[in-house]
């Protein structure tokens, strides 16, 4: 029998993952870089970790990752998301 080998990636838990939204979302600045976001976390994050949040953050639209940093862009008004959704495209 042959052995299967996965790679196990760790799971933040929900606090973490919390934690992280909660400093991103009170950020004065437009973008923050990674560096900077793990200065502000209350706790420290393991930066494995700290990727895997970020990418979660990204895929469900909280985030916008590049370059020059992390935005938060996740708006949760209910009159603006109907209109988006509504709108025209130009």
């Amino acid at each position: 029998m042959l052995k299967q080998v996965q790679k196990f990636r760790h799971s933040p838990t929900l606090n973490t993952v919390l934690m992280v939204e909660n400093v991103l979302k009170k950020t004065e600045k437009s973008v923050i870089s990674i560096a900077e976001l793990k200065r502000k976390l209350p706790k420290q994050v393991n930066h494995n970790t700290l990727m895997i949040i970020l990418e979660y953050l990204e895929k469900s639209n909280k985030i916008a990752f590049s370059l020059k940093g992390i935005t938060w862009i996740y708006n949760t008004n209910t009159k603006l998301r109907k209109a988006i959704a509504e709108g025209l495209e130009l």
